[in-house]
């Protein structure tokens, strides 16, 4: 079972039904946050619209989902694309970490370890923008000098009051020396240097557009080559000098669609962990088999990415096929 303790614990904590906790104020959804708080360039990009903090260590966040995504969907018909939840939650981290805990937005972050969790019903569409609100709250914080430098977070995702989803995170914050030394010789790396294959047919792996797909045939049964485009404007909205989580995450969802088959499969949920950086400068290759189905039918899938001969990072899909 795909991140079954973690998820049913993490649920567990989100309980109360409604879209504010007792003393919290109603979650605004009429304007977008600024993109700084979430490390995106560009507004469009931003789906997070409100924090509210309600107690020592407890949030809500209010965040919106497009009727219609340039890159987070609908991969299937009359449903919002599970990394849309991802995203979401992503962002909501960000703003609670610089927001509420005062981190600096110079600093950067490392995420060890993403599980999430979401059902068929929570994403369906029906043709209109989605209003959610993610409860979230911070476990185990860890300060240096006063300054945070990593928690883990977890978070209840609801919709019209309904828990539809749920996710938690470990991470990690460095200050930009710190930083600019962990990262060495790759500090101005550029997402140029990455070797460009020819990737699979769109249609495999439920996308339309070339520029969309991130996995490209080897020669070995099972293995993909991870491949972007650098001017991606969604996946590569601002710079970076590795290969950014989300880029990891969707090359690992179509590795799985192709290995069970079906371009439209959702991946419900997903448990990975990230022992390294990904780099621009070397190939990543996506070897992914097919495990034990979960209890309810979803077809699981691992996912190890390799590069320069070990793994920088390990996760299970649990698929729904369309």
């Amino acid at each position: 079972m795909v991140g079954t303790l973690l998820e049913e614990s993490v649920r567990r904590t989100f309980i109360t039904d409604g879209e504010s906790l007792p003393g919290g104020r109603p979650v605004d959804f009429q304007q977008t946050i600024p993109r700084n708080l979430v490390h995106r360039a560009a507004i469009s990009e931003v789906f997070v619209t409100d924090l509210n903090i309600v107690a020592e260590g407890q949030f809500e966040v209010g965040a919106q989902w497009p009727r219609r995504h340039g890159f987070f969907g609908p991969c299937a018909p009359g449903s919002h694309d599970p990394m849309l939840f991802a995203e979401t939650c992503r962002q909501a981290g960000l703003l609670i970490a610089h927001r509420a805990y005062g981190v600096s937005l110079g600093n950067a972050f490392i995420s060890d370890h993403k599980v999430s969790s979401i059902t068929p019903e929570g994403l369906a569409t029906e043709g209109r923008p989605i209003d959610v609100v993610l409860r979230v709250s911070a476990h185990e914080p860890v300060f240096r000098s006063g300054n945070l430098i990593g928690m883990r977070t977890d978070f209840g995702c609801f919709r019209d009051g309904e828990l539809i989803g749920t996710a938690s995170e470990n991470w990690r914050c460095v200050s930009p020396a710190v930083y600019r030394r962990l990262r060495g010789d790759h500090f101005a790396a550029t997402p140029f240097q990455a070797c460009a294959l020819e990737t699979v047919d769109p249609v495999l792996v439920g996308r339309y557009r070339a520029e969309d797909v991130l996995v490209a045939d080897t020669a070995v049964a099972g293995t993909w080559s991870l491949q972007f485009d650098p001017d991606h404007p969604v996946l590569f909205d601002h710079s970076a000098d590795h290969v950014p989580g989300m880029v990891l995450l969707e090359g690992a969802r179509q590795a799985a669609l192709l290995t069970i088959g079906d371009p439209h499969a959702l991946p419900l949920r997903s448990d990975f962990e990230f022992s390294a950086y990904v780099e621009f400068d070397s190939e990543c290759l996506l070897v992914a088999e097919e495990i034990e189905p979960d209890a309810d039918g979803c077809r699981s899938v691992r996912v190890v990415a390799e590069q320069k001969g070990r793994t920088v990072a390990t996760g299970v899909l649990a698929m729904r096929r369309s």
